[in-house]
């Protein structure tokens, strides 16, 4: 039996590469989150349900000399699944390592571009739970912007690349995953970045992220502004970076925009939503690039393997941005609002330093796909 890394996988979904991926979790599981690509052909057959008997589901199989990828949720099903169509006569089928816990955790690191005076900016698109991170360097230092958990990916980086951590900056109080933000700039000793209008409740020091707050890069500066966004959060706040660049945060996405409710705040915060897309975001450069923290579907790709889109062009196409009657927008908003993350109010709770938890319940807690966008 071959193994496939989630690294490898990785690979095939960003190639585009034609594979059949059979899924031997729950019809459920399967359904509320899976691999995402274009270009797979899906086989759901929850391993339970045919348990090595691979004549039940064998006319969904392709022929026994294609490829086949077998995932399950942590790796364990999926081998001996896997071990059952090698012996039924499949002659080339791998077992994806780790399952899709696995995959949840990968992040594929892709370059936007390079800075004007020197430097380069890079996303980190975790492809298995549509997170967007960001790494700015210059001149041998780095900030990095809204990190996850996986806080040693980041080190790794930045290591490889001789940069140095300056600064670690949230956008916002994140719901939807654990935030690496505060951990990585303990390990980097580093100065953490965070809107106080969303420290509230915060347990632990950090600096405000307030609005016209000016972080700087290298001996040749490169400046990222902090420009105060509120709506998918009461601190939310965008950045904007080199003159170039504008981190939306979750305030603005490429075929949606942020949800106001996942503190419980959506009649609240909705009005500030409207204002931020529809008064503030409009002053901005057409040309100035989107790099959002989240995105929902492998469609809001682009060729490069990137999130990003020119503030013109989604003025022009997200449908978020075409409500001009307050009223409208407010109905649109509140009644389009998808289910609510996993344990919201749990990493919440974690994230202000308020509430602990070990490794796995960390994974656990973000088991599903990315809800920060109204639908």
């Amino acid at each position: 039996m071959k193994r496939l890394s989630v690294e490898e996988l990785a690979k095939k979904v960003l190639n585009k590469e034609a594979t059949v991926l059979l899924d031997v979790r729950s019809v459920e599981d399967f359904q509320d989150w899976k691999v995402e690509s274009n270009h797979f052909q899906y086989v759901n057959h929850p391993f339970s349900a045919w348990d090595g008997q691979v004549d039940q589901i064998a006319s969904d199989l392709p022929s026994k000399d294609q490829e086949i990828v077998v995932i399950c949720a942590r790796g364990n099903s999926s081998q001996k699944a896997a071990k059952a169509l090698i012996e039924a006569g499949y002659e080339n089928v791998y077992s994806v390592e780790g399952g899709m816990r696995a995959w949840s955790e990968h992040l594929e690191p892709v370059k936007i571009g390079n800075l004007t005076d020197g430097g380069e900016l890079y996303q980190f698109v975790r492809l298995g739970k549509g997170c967007l991170s960001y790494v700015v360097m210059k001149d041998q230092e780095a900030v990095i912007i809204d990190p996850t958990r996986m806080t040693d990916k980041f080190i790794n980086f930045t290591d490889e690349k001789g940069v140095t951590i300056k600064h670690v900056i949230d956008t916002h109080l994140h719901a939807d995953h654990i935030s690496g933000g505060h951990e990585l700039a303990n390990q980097t000793d580093s100065t953490y970045w965070l809107p106080p209008e969303d420290a509230d409740e915060v347990v632990f020091s950090y600096e405000p992220l307030e609005n016209e707050t000016e972080i700087t890069i290298g001996d040749s500066p490169v400046s990222i502004q902090a420009v105060y966004s509120p709506g998918h959060t009461k601190g939310s706040t965008s950045l904007l970076i080199d003159k170039q660049y504008l981190l939306s945060g979750d305030i603005l996405f490429i075929e949606s925009i942020g949800r106001p409710d996942l503190a419980g705040k959506a009649a609240a915060w909705v009005n500030d939503l409207r204002n931020t897309l529809y008064e503030k975001y409009p002053d901005f450069s057409d040309d100035l690039i989107v790099l959002p923290a989240h995105y929902s579907s492998i469609d809001e790709m682009n060729e490069k393997g990137t999130v990003a889109e020119k503030l013109g062009v989604l003025y022009e196409k997200n449908k978020g941005l075409q409500v001009e009657d307050a009223e409208e927008f407010q109905r649109m908003v509140t009644e389009n609002l998808p289910p609510q993350p996993n344990d919201h109010e749990r990493i919440r709770q974690v994230n202000m330093g308020k509430e602990s938890a070990d490794p796995e319940e960390r994974r656990e807690m973000e088991i599903g796909p990315n809800r920060c966008a109204v639908k």
